[in-house]
């Protein structure tokens, strides 16, 4: 048979899969992108303005780590530095998680193993996933080159990011097709894919940081640097795009050796034998539920304490870095009424909220994980009760968010603290991150109450979280109607340090949160497993 027939019917498939969640992410990076573009011109509306801001930016070793060195002093090159370092980033996330989940996630759950009972090759699941990732970046790429020179911005600059995201998802995408060969579980294989993403985003961290006007060797060890060193709107290098185009084929040629190498259903990395006899830890829904999330929750962990010690150490250099009067009644505005630097705290921390959303509806989801392969079946089959063992995996996800959005807010008041010499402010910091946990609590209801009322929408709840940022990000640019922006639980949050706190909407986030999770086991204990 041919190893690649029936890959245009598994394309085809996933498209129908994610025809939610493909179109809101797309939709996602492309306004992400064309806002940053219109709204940067307003913030620095002179050259000399751009001048100072990019002089300040790259003069701040912790800027240049956390976003890339800037090139020239275009509009375009400043307005879109975050999009091409943390953007870039995020694509190359959707990139490997969409194949992981086409290939690996399947044969987890044992729905492929069918479909190869039909007419379907050896490699069409791989080339179906592989087809997807790449025309979803493609798309983005494209639809992202427009949105810029709709602002304005010159043609071959735009031209120029749009290849670079497009060239950076299909490297990824590859990434994420190799990665899925190596073990037997999804989350492992996403895990090894993350873990390259970091490290790509580390080396280019310090190549950028160590090189003076330029970056250093070190950041051509990085996909994620040769997508910034495309230098867009700044003498574009379009023969870096090259070197990720070389991987991406280099690499899914090896994902292509490797599958054929491989049984369905095994990785080529041997699992490791678990212990003959339970620890007392495993005792318990409880136990079982922090053994099998805890990897997860330590790497949020580190992962936001060091976002949040960044953040903290940046946070005295607002003033210098944002010197128009423009700038700073922008930022005021959306974070703060006492001064700049506070303004910036909370409208970071605000955003650090978000993010750990992300994994509080993540460890909510390790429900569905555990219930669609009949694991559930089998813990229900004990004494463990539906509800005891829903609440161990909720209760867990609860904990972990308020957890790591406490443990990233003391980083960044630490940071702080450490570069302005007062120790007081890391209360004020802790308490700005500590007002974030009922928003996120919020959305870990959502995914709860989804899971127990009808399970297999209960992915939809990303396309959710992503109408709620950009509720959060575009409402009022847009003028939509204040109830519209209500919608979403991230507006009821208060924005502190620098504003007042209002215990009525913490307290009416939190009950909601508890009605969402009350909902969600009701509806578990009634219906059916699986």
């Amino acid at each position: 048979m041919n190893p690649f027939v029936g890959t245009g019917s598994l394309i085809r498939l996933a498209l129908r899969r994610d025809r939610i969640l493909l179109p809101a992410w797309i939709a996602t990076f492309v306004v992400m992108v064309t806002f940053s573009a219109s709204a940067t011109s307003d913030l620095y509306p002179t050259a000399a303005s751009r001048i100072q801001a990019v002089a300040s930016m790259n003069g701040t070793p912790a800027l240049v780590a956390f976003y890339g060195r800037i090139y020239g002093s275009s509009l375009g090159a400043l307005s879109l530095i975050k999009m091409s370092g943390i953007g870039a980033a995020l694509l190359a996330l959707l990139a490997f998680m969409l194949v992981v989940r086409h290939t690996r996630a399947e044969e987890e759950a044992g729905r492929l193993e069918l479909l190869g009972a039909t007419v379907v090759g050896r490699f069409a699941s791989l080339s179906a996933a592989a087809w997807v990732g790449v025309g979803t970046s493609l798309v983005i790429g494209v639809l992202s080159a427009l949105g810029l020179i709709a602002t304005g911005l010159p043609v071959g600059g735009s031209v120029a990011f749009g290849l670079a995201w497009a060239a950076t998802g299909c490297a990824f995408t590859a990434v994420g097709a190799f990665s899925a060969q190596l073990t037997a579980g999804g989350r492992a294989a996403t895990g090894i894919a993350a873990s390259f993403l970091g490290l790509a985003y580390i080396l280019r961290a310090i190549g950028d940081t160590t090189g003076h006007h330029a970056a250093s060797w070190v950041s051509w060890l990085s996909p994620i640097g040769w997508s910034q060193q495309v230098r867009p709107f700044a003498q574009e290098r379009w023969p870096v795009l090259l070197l990720l185009v070389a991987f991406a084929i280099a690499v899914g040629i090896g994902a292509y050796a490797l599958a054929g190498r491989r049984d369905l259903g095994a990785g080529l990395l041997a699992d490791r034998p678990g212990s003959a006899v339970a620890n007392a830890g495993l005792s318990s829904p409880l136990g079982l539920a922090w053994r099998l999330q805890r990897g997860t929750l330590l790497a949020w962990t580190a992962a936001v304490m060091l976002l949040g010690a960044i953040v903290g150490s940046i946070a005295s250099n607002v003033g210098g870095i944002i010197d128009s009067p423009q700038a700073k009644d922008f930022i005021t505005k959306l974070g703060g009424t006492r001064v700049l630097t506070d303004a910036y705290l909370a409208l970071e921390l605000g955003m650090l909220g978000s993010i750990v959303a992300i994994y509080g509806m993540q460890a909510a989801m390790r429900l569905r994980s555990e219930e669609v392969p009949w694991r559930t079946d089998l813990m229900l089959s004990t004494a463990t009760g539906r509800a005891r063992w829903l609440a161990s995996h909720v209760s867990l996800a609860v904990v972990g968010t308020a957890g790591v959005l406490l443990l990233g807010g003391l980083a960044s008041g630490a940071g702080y603290a450490a570069v302005v010499g007062d120790a007081a402010v890391v209360g004020r910091v802790v308490a700005g991150a500590a007002v974030q946990i009922p928003a996120a609590c919020v959305m870990i209801g959502i995914v709860v109450a989804t899971f127990g009322l009808a399970p297999r929408a209960a992915s939809a709840t990303w396309g959710l979280l992503i109408a709620f940022l950009l509720l959060g990000e575009f409402g009022s640019l847009f003028n939509l109607p204040q109830w519209v922006m209500d919608l979403s639980p991230f507006a009821h949050t208060p924005r502190i340090p620098g504003g007042q706190v209002e215990a009525l909407p913490l307290l009416v986030l939190t009950t909601v949160a508890a009605v969402l999770i009350a909902a969600g086991i009701a509806g578990f204990r009634r219906r059916d497993v699986g």
